[in-house]
């Protein structure tokens, strides 16, 4: 077995260079991992085409807010207010 690179995100990771780019322009560890999972199950193009059918958060209620803040690992999402949970989503 090959040693772990101190870096590598590990196995769950399935489109590593997509999670990496993402990870080094500043994303949070789960969002990157699940963006880059959701890539790798379909792909990119596809990741990319699916953007943009949403209305804004500001239109979402904020169940819908909290069930995609969960679907993305949010830390923290329970205690947050609506703003709070447009906000991460956002970062």
């Amino acid at each position: 077995m090959a040693p772990e690179k101190k870096d590598d995100p590990g196995p769950s990771i399935k489109d590593e260079e997509m999670y990496e780019a993402m990870r080094d322009d500043g994303m949070s560890k789960s969002k990157a991992a699940a963006i880059s999972n959701a890539a790798a199950n379909t792909s990119r193009e596809e990741v990319g085409r699916r953007g943009g059918e949403s209305k804004p958060y500001e239109e979402w209620t904020v169940e819908e807010l909290h069930d995609r803040a969960a679907e993305l690992d949010i830390e923290g999402r329970s205690d947050m207010d609506k703003d709070e949970l447009i906000k991460a989503l956002r970062t």
